[in-house]
């Protein structure tokens, strides 16, 4: 069993981490510990290398958007759950090509392989409450969506954040059609 104290102290340095690579990917170790206020020795005995701290920062931010699809869907209706998740998706790729500094090409390949089946599985559960609902069409793919919202992030990174109109796009896009 983890110690509360340790288990804050993790928190805190992952925290920090987030916030200092996403502001700067070239951030040291030392530089995480002291926004965290731990000492070296308790960022180093929860994150061995700058690779598992950046790896386990992703990790961290994959559990927290994938966490919020059960209240998104209690509080409205499927598509504006799923419009709601994708905005905070999109927020969190952009940050995440920050830390995409902070990895090897090797990291890249595992943190994609950690983190593509359980969003998959919350674009899923999104999904079929809106075709429970009618709101989405059946032949509706998780996958096809993903890799469509692949392109809103780099919009929200422009002078002009063309993310949203674009997605209203992609959600107009998963409505059923009317037969002709």
């Amino acid at each position: 069993m983890v110690r509360s104290d340790a288990r804050e102290n993790r928190a805190r340095i992952l925290e920090a981490a987030r916030e200092a690579f996403t502001e700067d990917g070239a951030t040291s170790m030392n530089q995480v510990a002291q926004r965290a206020g731990v000492g070296a020795g308790t960022l180093y005995r929860n994150f061995p290398t700058r690779e598992a701290l950046v790896l386990a920062v992703y990790q961290d931010e994959v559990e927290r958007i994938t966490g919020t699809v059960p209240g998104l869907l209690a509080g409205g209706p499927p598509l504006d759950a799923l419009r709601l998740w994708t905005l905070d998706l999109v927020e969190a790729m952009r940050r995440k090509h920050g830390l995409g500094d902070a990895l090897s090409p090797s990291a890249h390949q595992t943190i994609t392989e950690q983190t593509y089946g359980p969003v998959i599985a919350a674009i899923t559960e999104l999904f079929d409450a809106g075709k429970n609902d009618g709101s989405i069409r059946a032949d509706a793919d998780p996958g096809d969506f993903l890799q469509l919202t692949g392109a809103l992030w780099r919009a929200a990174s422009t002078p002009v954040d063309r993310a949203p109109h674009m997605l209203a796009l992609i959600l107009d896009g998963l409505r059923p059609q009317p037969q002709r």
